[in-house]
């Protein structure tokens, strides 16, 4: 195999491979190649014009001594895969997991992570969604500052461990779902604008420049990006960061070119290929079938039965919560999907969102009471462990696991883990450090969150205080702890969801609510299973049901106890 390279903005382009230089020949198209063959474990790198310092590949599947460094020639069919049985999962009727491997572990690595997954199998999980582990400039990060995007960060192991990770959960019995970030690159070691017209400097979103996705060769990067994962590396589905920043007016979205691709690729694997996206928009055109007019994902987060539930348990009213304050939020939220789907965003200033469809399945919504944006994008990090009691812990995990879209859980969530997770970065430019320090800040402002108690993302000491404390659900003493107490609330509702076909019931027909604002309850109804929560300080009389099949207190006289939940049979 040769050497390419898509660079029309440098005038001559060197391939330095192993110390020495090889001339490369250009293409009208802007296509660079070098006859020169690739053998694993050689160190290579393209110099541009007349700069000295070789840069590295756009495309480079390994960086082992990070972003600014050489890359290094890596075989993807060289590892020797144990899954050739594997058949997938389907998202509809799963769980999701969603884990940091940073601070999934002490070690904070892939192999490290293959030793907790019995704790997985046994909580009832069947996705395992990892952060991005693209590589990154530091020694940690959340993994949204990537800039290698076919490269698996060294810390984390590299390509040889992740291969080793997703070989495991699959031998386990689990599907693995992969963070990507198309919308943006990091701040640091993002070489793209060197070689070509990658980014749009008229065009902007949260994080810089746009990605330009009038280009065809910048579209292929990011297609042939996710269909590497998907095919070379057997990940089962990719969460897709932020699509509300991809600016594309192209005929066909770039979102539609990939789940066509996808969906090709998974005919010919035989097995389920997902894509799900996280958008702000509240658009159900991104999981509407294409024969509809959609693009065809196969589902997306749903942000507003986040909000909803957060508010119905802490009350909290700031920023963003404040539309849902109601518990008619609730309702809306849990039996149409969205709660702004057309109607005034106070925080956005505007009308926001559109109605779901009702024959969509309720499966394509991926809802979850924590997850790593809204527990590390708080001012401390703070968890719900940290402010809600036992039993509103428990209604949380009642109102994630049988609610009716797929649930998924933050890693530790399980346990009411004490430690929080914090954004943390490991820039090693102090103006960069210093900068995202400043800009944190700044986010609150609108939150009203206290500037004076956020964390330093630089600080090391923010990182290492983000790692779980698996002392907690598993202790050496046994004993009974509110983590091993909560442990086993979310096994038996992942065990009920499973055994009740009315709690993995795709049907928005088969939903509905009544609810009250003062005394503060809500019923939801799912088939022939009702969802109870009482809020208030009284009980709340529901009469005698059919079959009690989970209570976060004992029922008494047909009635639920204040400042609690149950599953009934009616």
């Amino acid at each position: 195999m040769s050497f390419e390279l898509w660079a029309p903005r440098p005038a001559s382009v060197r391939l330095l491979l192993d110390g020495a230089e090889h001339a490369m020949r250009r293409n009208p198209d802007g296509w660079w190649r070098a006859d020169v063959e690739q053998r694993p474990g050689q160190d290579y790198g393209f110099l541009l014009d007349d700069d000295p310092t070789p840069l590295p590949d756009p495309r480079s599947l390994r960086q082992p001594r990070g972003v600014h460094d050489l890359s290094r020639v890596h075989d993807l069919g060289g590892f020797a895969w144990t899954d050739d049985r594997w058949t997938g999962r389907q998202l509809a009727g799963s769980l999701i997991y969603e884990m940091h491997l940073g601070t999934f572990t002490p070690e904070g690595t892939l192999d490290a992570a293959i030793g907790r997954l019995p704790h997985l199998v046994d909580l009832g999980v069947d996705f395992v969604e990892l952060l991005p582990v693209n590589s990154f400039n530091g020694d940690w990060n959340w993994g949204y500052d990537g800039v290698f995007w076919y490269a698996v960060d060294e810390t984390y192991g590299g390509p040889d461990a992740y291969r080793r990770f997703v070989d495991a959960c699959h031998a386990a019995g689990l599907a693995v779902i992969q963070d990507v970030v198309y919308n943006h690159l990091g701040p640091s070691g993002n070489y793209l604008p060197r070689y070509a017209p990658y980014l749009r400097e008229d065009s902007a979103n949260t994080w810089g420049s746009s990605v330009d996705l009038s280009r065809r060769e910048v579209r292929d990067y990011i297609v042939d990006n996710a269909l590497m994962w998907l095919r070379d590396m057997h990940v089962d589905g990719l969460r897709l960061d932020a699509v509300h920043a991809l600016v594309d007016d192209s005929p066909t979205h770039l979102l539609q070119e990939m789940a066509e691709r996808v969906d090709a690729l998974s005919a010919h694997l035989r097995r389920p290929l997902t894509l799900i996206a996280e958008s702000d928009m509240n658009d159900p055109k991104l999981i509407m079938p294409r024969e509809a007019g959609g693009y065809g994902l196969h589902a997306q987060w749903s942000d507003d039965y986040h909000h909803a539930v957060h508010v119905a348990l802490t009350g909290e009213t700031a920023g963003y919560y404040a539309d849902f304050e109601p518990i008619e939020a609730l309702a809306k939220a849990a039996t149409r999907g969205f709660f702004h789907d057309g109607t005034w965003s106070s925080f956005r200033e505007r009308r926001h969102g559109h109605p779901i469809p009702p024959e969509t399945p309720t499966w394509r919504l991926v809802a979850y009471a924590q997850d790593h944006d809204q527990i590390g994008n708080r001012a401390t990090g703070d968890r719900l462990s940290q402010t809600l009691d036992d039993d509103a812990l428990a209604i949380s995990a009642m109102l994630t696991l049988a609610g009716p879209f797929t649930p998924m859980l933050f890693m530790g969530e399980e346990w009411a883990a004490s430690t929080p997770w914090q954004f943390f970065t490991a820039h090693p430019e102090p103006d960069l450090g210093a900068a995202t320090a400043k800009g944190r800040i700044a986010e609150f402002a609108r939150m009203g969150w206290d500037p004076e108690v956020v964390p330093d993302p630089q600080d090391p000491k923010t990182f290492r205080r983000s790692k779980l404390d698996w002392a907690e659900p598993y202790p050496e003493e046994a004993g009974d702890s509110r983590h091993t107490r909560l442990l086993a609330v979310h096994r038996e509702l992942a065990a009920l969801r499973r055994r009740e076909p009315d709690l993995t019931d795709p049907r928005f027909s088969r939903l509905s609510a009544e609810w009250s604002e003062d005394p503060r309850w809500i019923r939801l109804r799912r088939g022939a299973l009702e969802i109870v929560v009482n809020l208030a300080d009284a009980p709340l009389e529901i009469g005698e049901p059919r079959e009690v099949l989970f209570a976060t207190r004992p029922l008494e006289a047909g009635s639920v106890p204040p400042r609690s939940g149950a599953i009934i049979r009616a």
